[in-house]
């Protein structure tokens, strides 16, 4: 579902010259399954998002969705997705159902189709106490809610979650990664990036660690236990991180 090959991303630095966000990174993502980014603030998880997703281009490697190129087929590609990141950007003045009504009609949906899918996606993330109430007038999890409805309206087979529960209080959350679960089941193809363990831990069936814009390692949690000999995820965490920063020359 989604296949990304020796992806690199290099910025222009005026200062320290060329910088690598990712350098040669390679992952493979099915339907039916979490497939979780794991890395601290500034591994590259993002960039790595962002190309998937169409925002930026690659400076080398490739990267498909559902067999569509990200850079030579990038409208096919953002057909079958929906991003969702910690930033909800609910417009102000639009109610929760305008809204969704919007990203619906972007995606090339109209009539009963899109109000069907919408009535159901009420329902089914219990929006409907506040489809009418504008978006200044929400609260967090309100706008949560409603940034997972405008990325699930065109029903894509991928969605990609960045850092999507940063700054969410507990229970908000919870629902959250609630309703990742339930889109798993649903087989959908999930790609959920974080720097929390528990997270990690609780709802990824595959995991990549990514440090510095490469992958440390790459399984299972299972896996990852019985290859690094070490059953606390956090503890595996800090060992693999550190014994990279470690490879660092001091300047």
């Amino acid at each position: 579902m989604i296949h990304v090959h020796e992806l690199t991303k290099d910025y222009a630095d005026l200062r320290r010259g060329k910088l690598a966000a990712l350098a040669g990174i390679s992952f493979d993502a099915y339907p039916g399954q979490v497939y979780g980014l794991l890395g601290p603030n500034g591994a590259g998880k993002t960039t790595a998002l962002r190309i998937i997703s169409t925002v930026l281009r690659p400076t080398s490697g490739r990267v498909s969705v559902n067999g569509c190129d990200v850079v030579t087929q990038p409208s096919q590609v953002r057909r079958q997705i929906g991003f969702m990141s910690a930033n909800t950007g609910v417009y102000d003045r639009m109610t929760a159902w305008e809204m969704v009504e919007y990203f619906g009609r972007l995606h090339g949906l109209a009539g009963e189709a899109l109000q069907a899918r919408m009535e159901q996606l009420f329902a089914q993330l219990q929006m409907n106490d506040f489809r009418d109430l504008l978006g200044a007038k929400m609260s967090t999890g309100m706008k949560q809610k409603v940034s997972i409805a405008r990325s699930l309206v065109h029903d894509p087979p991928v969605l990609i979650f960045d850092e999507a529960t940063s700054g969410l209080d507990v229970l908000v959350a919870r629902a959250l990664l609630k309703a990742v679960a339930e889109l798993r089941e649903q087989g959908k193809c999930v790609l959920f990036s974080t720097h929390i363990m528990r997270e990690a831990e609780k709802l990824c069936d595959r995991l990549a660690i990514v440090h510095r814009g490469r992958i440390l390692a790459e399984g299972t949690l299972d896996e990852l236990r019985d290859r690094h000999e070490q059953r606390d995820l956090e503890e595996l965490f800090f060992q693999l991180i550190t014994n990279e920063e470690e490879k660092i020359p001091a300047c």
